[in-house]
């Protein structure tokens, strides 16, 4: 008689159970939000602002609060025409770097590095993909594309690839609906030839 409650009692838990599971409604996929346009690149302004992209792609002037911004040349890297200061290597030789006044040169065991333009100028990110610039930064590729040099410190490239795909997005969107810059700093060069 205890076999056959058992049984019983069994067999109805598996029906209860087969019947509950039927009934369920099937498991929604996720929601996918559709960003806008203009979502992106506000996400993209706050994202350059807090990470510090002017700090090293903007050149500056000094006024009274310090190392001011100069706006008409905001995200163009170091300045094409001017000239690079005579450098004591003696100095990186015994293990310290340099920066620039504005800090979009450095100098260290690598050699010189020149900020890059980041505007949307054909001459900085302008004519890139949104896949060039994800390379650029997952990858440390010049120009985000496969054979080049890699990117130079002081870029903290290391740091920024773990950002998610649409954090790099947003900033890509941003630096691409900037006033454009026409500017080419230099090449980087070897500690030897300073």
């Amino acid at each position: 008689m205890k076999k056959k409650i058992l049984l019983l009692v069994a067999i109805t838990a598996a029906t209860a159970t087969a019947i509950i599971s039927c009934n369920e409604k099937p498991a929604k996929a996720p929601e996918t939000k559709t960003i806008s346009h203009d979502s992106m690149v506000k996400r993209g302004a706050y994202l350059v602002s807090v990470i510090g992209c002017d700090d090293c792609h903007s050149p500056k002037s000094f006024g009274t609060q310090g190392p001011e911004i100069i706006m008409e040349q905001r995200f163009s890297g170091y300045p094409a025409d001017r000239p690079l200061s005579k450098i004591d290597t003696t100095v990186v030789k015994n293990g310290w770097a340099m920066f620039a006044g504005d800090l979009t040169a450095a100098v260290g065991p690598w050699g010189a590095s020149f900020a890059a333009n980041i505007s949307s100028d054909s001459t900085g990110i302008g004519n890139w993909t949104e896949q060039q610039f994800l390379k650029c930064i997952r990858e440390g590729k010049y120009l985000g594309i496969d054979g080049t040099r890699p990117l130079l410190p002081p870029m903290p490239w290391p740091v920024y690839r773990n950002m998610t795909d649409e954090d790099l997005g947003a900033i890509f969107a941003y630096l691409k609906s900037t006033k454009p810059v026409k500017n080419i700093p230099p090449q980087p060069r070897p500690l030897g030839d300073l």
